[in-house]
């Protein structure tokens, strides 16, 4: 369902698009690669007086990683179609490699704040980085779901509020791992 209209009159400002697609690899690993697109509603001239045309991206950048199944990551590249302040922002690009050895699934998003935080790496970069956990646990899903070992709970539950414990979809898919209501009330107020 769509957003409600808006109660006020609005003018556009700013455009940020992030896409991120997903391969399985020939070799047997995956390759993630995320993208961020800003541009603005509007045109405006730069301090070097040149003219930024409404729509024209100020940061364009991507970012590709490869992992194996257990969702470390193996190889990292990041690359710069546009950027504010050209080559001094991309060249942090390099030490994006940084990200491997990381796996995506254990405190990824904090190693990655702790490694590329303020001048040590790209705000937008960094952020970008961000959406790849989720994205490849997607990726990953069927063939997660097909090898996984049926005395091990599920990495997906009590990870949302679809998924939670006590809730009909768990109920539907994972019935050995559904709690009651009242079962998961009585152990939450026990403690």
């Amino acid at each position: 369902m769509p957003l409600p209209l808006p109660a006020y009159p609005r003018k556009p400002m700013h455009n940020r698009s992030i896409q991120v697609h997903s391969f399985e690899r020939e070799d047997g690993l995956w390759d993630v690669e995320a993208e961020l697109i800003d541009s603005k509603a509007f045109s405006y001239i730069k301090r070097d007086g040149s003219e930024q045309k409404i729509g024209q991206a100020f940061h364009h950048m991507h970012l590709r990683i490869t992992i194996d199944s257990s969702f470390t990551i193996q190889d990292a590249m990041a690359t710069y179609d546009a950027a504010p302040f050209g080559e001094t922002c991309s060249s942090i690009a390099t030490e994006y490699r940084d990200l491997i050895g990381m796996n995506l699934l254990k405190s990824f998003r904090q190693q990655v704040k702790e490694r590329f935080s303020r001048t040590a790496g790209c705000t937008h970069m960094t952020e970008l980085a961000a959406v790849l956990p989720t994205a490849a646990v997607q990726t990953m899903s069927g063939q997660r779901r097909n090898a996984a070992d049926p005395t091990k709970r599920p990495y997906q539950l009590g990870g949302c509020t679809a998924w939670r414990l006590d809730g009909p979809i768990t109920k539907e898919h994972y019935p050995q791992w559904y709690v009651a209501p009242e079962v998961l009330g009585a152990k939450v107020s026990e403690k």
